[in-house]
């Protein structure tokens, strides 16, 4: 167990949504709270583009590499490479239920195979000094995948996550997260796995009561401060997924579950205004501005002004986007604008 824990609540991995840019748009919001790569798998790290693959602001620091596998060695090798960026920690997959994944023997697939995530956590941490850890659900439920520990295709009790736990806490991952769920291999999207099979909160603080010296992280469905609060008198820390995406004002109120006195004094409009100069950076190198700005479109969610908001950002503009903001500054509410989140 690494001693290096030390936050209570990070952002979710999210593919096509935590990509560099949404992590710089939210260390405007939160200084403290653990931020995520997009899963990225461990052959396109090793054979792939690594700058662009891996790349990031020191700003956005802490910040968790998550790695897809299935095949140790390769894993390693992937952990390696990721060495020369300053990550905080790097976070093994074992829960995407997508086909593209899970077909491919990695995300929640790996749930029948507990060795085998066993020995893909031995190689990570035989790897690197950082903290690893391994993100996954309560059970699984498929019609393909079957194995000696799975005979039947299926799990979803605490004793069958029990004996889960007890064969992955072999390898000694630094903490679990757990997303409160089971996943559903075949006949369901992604989307529909974050919805259909119902939360079970009280398996993950079951879980934390059996191995009470695991660190474990609840996820899965978490919208408000209450719910954090709540959540945090049972396990150890929270992952928060879509809520901070659609609603990134939400991320401002983390800090304070740290310490009350630490929590930062933000407008939305101080927001756009730090935002500008990474704007016209990416802008002066000529890189996609717009799709930086596309993770800020819930910047007004339920305030007066959201559709406006958006609007503006999804308009075709003859000038730059950077001008853009400028034109929101002044169009916005400005008592919205200047109204601390």
């Amino acid at each position: 167990m690494n001693n290096s824990f030390n936050h209570m609540i990070s952002i979710a991995p999210m593919v096509d949504k935590t990509d560099r840019h949404f992590r710089y748009f939210a260390r405007l919001l939160t200084k403290k709270t653990l931020l995520y790569t997009e899963m990225i798998t461990s052959q396109a790290i090793i054979h792939g583009d690594r700058k662009k693959l891996l790349d990031f602001n020191p700003t956005e620091n802490p910040v968790a590499l998550q790695i897809a596998a299935s095949n140790p060695d390769e894993l390693y090798k992937a952990v390696k490479i990721a060495e020369d960026w300053n990550y905080d920690e790097i976070n093994l997959n074992a829960g995407c239920p997508s086909d593209r994944v899970s077909g491919n023997m990695m995300g929640a697939s790996l749930m029948a195979y507990p060795e085998l995530i066993a020995e893909m956590i031995s190689s990570m941490k035989s790897a690197t000094k950082k903290p690893v850890t391994v993100k996954h659900r309560i059970g699984i439920s498929s019609s393909k995948v079957t194995s000696s520990f799975m005979p039947y295709g299926f799990f979803n009790d605490l004793g069958h996550l029990s004996d889960f736990m007890i064969i992955i806490n072999k390898a000694a991952p630094d903490r679990n997260i757990i997303h409160a769920r089971i996943a559903i291999l075949e006949g369901l999207s992604p989307k529909e796995n974050r919805d259909i099979p119902p939360l079970d909160y009280d398996m993950v603080y079951n879980l934390k009561k059996q191995f009470p010296n695991s660190i474990i992280e609840i996820n899965g469905g978490i919208k408000t401060l209450d719910e954090i609060h709540e959540h945090l008198t049972h396990v150890d820390s929270v992952m928060i997924g879509r809520e901070a995406y659609s609603n990134p004002a939400f991320m401002a109120r983390f800090d304070s579950l740290y310490n009350p006195q630490d929590s930062m004094t933000l407008t939305r409009r101080t927001i756009i205004e730090d935002l500008l100069p990474y704007i016209e950076d990416l802008e002066s190198k000529g890189e996609n501005a717009h799709l930086a700005l596309s993770h800020t479109l819930g910047l007004f969610q339920n305030q007066p002004g959201s559709s406006l908001w958006k609007r503006l950002l999804s308009t075709p503009s003859l000038g730059t986007k950077s001008i853009l903001l400028r034109d929101a500054l002044a169009s916005l509410p400005q008592d919205i604008l200047d109204k601390e989140i």
